[in-house]
């Protein structure tokens, strides 16, 4: 995978894919940023509805190449037309996400209230620029960096983890929770919104080598059922979930908890997610009443079978309740 940073080092990374017409993949809000694309398509919603998945699949029929950029519901929305088409993917991530280190996107059915998706070939590129993020709002920077926090988290103890990704997940924790607080309160400070996404891109390279547990696969489920952002029900569910793990990952939990500086880690994960300003599973508008049926989808997620603590529906069922 192609790395770099700066957004004038776009039109060297297409050239060396060999992409000559690119079809931009992205929201209203970047529709006029000037860009070295061929075409533009500007329907990407959240959580990549099928119908706008479409409709972008559609569009790129006359491009080589696809620019993502945006938060991870555009470079879901591009991966998930990479997989049909075999377009190459050049992310250019806008948020903390890091949705553009995998091959895996979420495709979300509005009418059944359901996220599914699929997988297929990650980015070709990455392109990042820390300018991109300065207009980021309070809510969607402290939500998608709780999400990268939580890769680190996840990545340390998920069967799938590993020494490479154990250093990027350990980086990565460092920087967010140490860059986070600061930026909250200064959010035009250029230098420190570059560390923050720095270390969103190494929490993406943990996500990437190791991949997700219990948090994700809960956290998947509500906005697949409710809408609600994924950064928004990864803040809330995070600190739960390593409470659940806390009996059989104790010593992996607190590297984790040493990487953010608590001396505990789940107190150190609340106290962060409570200055990104989220709380309770209620004030995110989630019913009571669905949490069953939350804990049912969540229960068949791949990322609760690499959890290292087994959970059935009925505990992640009362993981949520702890939170509602």
């Amino acid at each position: 995978m192609i790395v770099r940073w700066g957004l004038g080092a776009l039109e060297r990374v297409l050239g060396d894919l060999r992409i000559e017409r690119p079809l931009l993949v992205t929201t209203e809000r970047w529709a006029e940023l000037e860009l070295p694309v061929s075409g533009r398509f500007t329907g990407v919603r959240p959580h990549a509805p099928s119908e706008s998945v479409s409709a972008a699949t559609e569009a790129a029929a006359r491009y080589d190449g696809l620019v993502a950029l945006g938060g991870g519901s555009a470079i879901d929305t591009a991966k998930a037309v990479s997989a049909q088409t075999g377009l190459a993917v050049v992310a250019i991530p806008t948020t903390y996400s890091g949705a553009e280190w995998t091959g895996g996107f979420g495709v979300r059915d509005e009418t059944r209230g359901v996220k599914g998706g699929g997988s297929g070939d990650p980015p070709a590129a990455i392109v990042y620029e820390p300018e991109l993020t300065l207009g980021l709002p309070a809510r969607e920077t402290g939500g998608t960096a709780m999400n990268a926090l939580a890769h680190c988290a996840e990545a340390l103890y998920v069967s799938g983890r590993n020494p490479d990704a154990d250093a990027d997940a350990l980086e990565g924790a460092r920087l967010i929770s140490s860059r986070l607080p600061g930026v909250l309160v200064h959010p035009l400070d250029l230098a420190a919104r570059r560390e923050l996404l720095e270390g969103a891109m190494h929490a993406g390279s943990a996500l990437a080598g190791a991949g997700l547990g219990l948090a994700h696969a809960m956290a998947q489920a509500l906005g697949g059922r409710f809408g609600i952002s994924h950064g928004a029900a990864n803040a809330v569910c995070l600190a739960p979930a390593l409470r659940f793990n806390l009996p059989v990952a104790r010593v992996e939990i607190e590297r984790f908890g040493e990487a953010i500086g608590a001396s505990d880690a789940v107190q150190g994960v609340e106290r962060l997610k409570r200055l990104a300003g989220f709380g309770l599973l209620r004030e995110l508008r989630v019913p009571a009443s669905g949490l069953v049926e939350v804990a049912g989808l969540a229960a068949a997620r791949p990322g609760v079978r690499a959890n290292p603590r087994p959970a059935s529906a009925e505990e992640i069922a009362e993981i949520l309740r702890s939170v509602w």
